[in-house]
């Protein structure tokens, strides 16, 4: 078991669930303030503990944690990037995960992607395609092994 410390310092000081900076100085019982996940639901995840927002840990307990694609991308049917992330860390492979209207979208998207994977697994080599089709670009994912 790893210290609070030592967890955070890897995930640098952001929350795994909303991807947001968790406040070093904040007390651990405050809504805010950071807290060790356990991910004991994941026993093959790579990484058995994140940090995460004191609030967000006690969430993920009675709800299933989504992952939120931010509003200002333009994305039709996104895929729920957690079954992503699990799927690719324990298979590996490729994953389409979003279609966009325009290029630019697409683009905007993978590189939310690329930068958002980083920190949802760490250690993961994911890489982002654009590539259209019918009429519009699709987005996807891959790790490079099957």
């Amino acid at each position: 078991m790893s210290s609070l410390d030592e967890v955070a310092k890897r995930d640098g000081w952001r929350c795994w669930v909303c991807d947001e900076p968790v406040d070093a100085d904040m007390s651990v019982n405050d809504p805010r303030g950071p807290s060790v996940d356990a991910r004991t639901a994941d026993r093959k995840a790579k990484l058995a503990e994140r940090l995460a927002h004191r609030a967000c840990n006690s969430r993920k307990g009675a709800v299933k944690i989504v992952i939120a694609w931010p509003d200002r991308l333009n994305v039709i049917e996104p895929a729920p990037l957690l079954t992503v992330a699990e799927r690719l860390e324990r298979k590996g492979g490729r994953e389409l995960v979003a279609r966009c209207p325009s290029r630019k979208d697409a683009q905007e998207a993978a590189d939310w992607l690329a930068d958002r994977f980083t920190r949802l697994v760490p250690g993961l080599p994911v890489t982002t395609t654009v590539e259209p089709g019918g009429g519009q670009f699709l987005v996807a994912l891959s790790t490079g092994r099957r």
